[in-house]
């Protein structure tokens, strides 16, 4: 089984698909893929169809949209037990599987594209730190790569799942910064200009793409222009939250304003504004 929610929810049994057209239970299925090989409790899965709105027949209506995911899951098993000619093909109860206070879905690792993500993310993240920028290039790009667009961009969501949307949506960002800051550390900073420059368009608040950007132009020998994205960053911060860039990121200025040898070091640990540590604030 194949499921993907860094994007449109899609979910399929040998090119056959399982989501439904109706909104809750595909907020069901969309809860259980981010959880895949873990129980989600039923209170969990009222809670986000529901809310603080539960209706006295909650616990048979929950029982109706499960029943109906099954079915789903059955047909596209026939499917591929009919092109396969049978042979020890699994049952619908044994892919989203009843257990004692909820429901699980039990498919392979890495049958959903979170699980890779998360997986690549965290391998990027530990090659970062270990100063091999090169492999956390490669690692921290795929892991980006498997984004379609907003996480789960075509289902409505609830408390519980916007919840878990947000959480994905911070851990992109973070990824996005470290595969920049290992980008930045390989020499690559004409390559990033354009990227950064439609990051921070995007994000006009987010200190640690401006403080990237300013480092990138300054690279590529264009001191004024990162004064100039400095300056766009702290009049968007004064005017909609009335307050300053950080000290980390005025230090920066500061330092390309003084032309500082070490704005040009690759790799210096320790040192404000070389790498994410400092200017990502990661």
């Amino acid at each position: 089984m194949e499921i993907a929610v860094l994007g449109p929810l899609t979910a399929s049994q040998s090119h056959t698909s399982i989501v439904p057209t109706a909104g809750k239970p595909r907020q069901i299925l969309a809860l259980l893929a981010l959880h895949a090989g873990r129980m989600v409790t039923v209170p969990t899965l009222m809670e986000e169809i529901w809310g603080e709105d539960m209706p006295r027949s909650a616990s048979t209506t929950l029982q109706t949209y499960i029943l109906q995911l099954r079915r789903k899951i059955a047909t596209a098993l026939s499917a591929d037990a009919a092109r396969q000619d049978g042979g020890g093909q699994r049952e619908a109860k044994d892919v989203l599987t009843t257990w004692y206070g909820g429901y699980r879905l039990d498919v392979p690792a890495g049958s959903v594209d979170v699980q890779d993500f998360e997986r690549l993310a965290a391998q990027g993240r530990t090659a970062h730190e270990l100063g091999d920028h090169r492999a956390a290039s490669d690692l921290l790009g795929r892991a980006l790569e498997m984004w379609r667009g907003p996480a789960l961009v075509d289902v409505r969501v609830g408390p519980v799942l916007e919840l878990e949307v947000l959480r994905l949506e911070e851990l992109r960002t973070s990824t996005l910064e470290r595969r920049i800051d290992a980008d930045l550390r390989l020499g690559r900073h004409a390559e990033l200009l354009g990227e950064l420059h439609v990051l921070t368009k995007r994000h006009p608040m987010h200190e640690g793409f401006c403080g990237q950007l300013m480092l990138a132009y300054y690279r590529a020998g264009s001191a004024w222009r990162a004064l100039d994205a400095y300056q766009r960053l702290r009049g968007t911060l004064v005017e909609e939250l009335g307050i300053e860039p950080s000290p980390r990121t005025q230090q920066l200025q500061h330092a390309i304003l003084a032309g500082e040898p070490w704005l040009d070091l690759s790799d210096a640990p320790g040192v404000p504004g070389a790498g994410l540590r400092s200017v990502a604030g990661a």
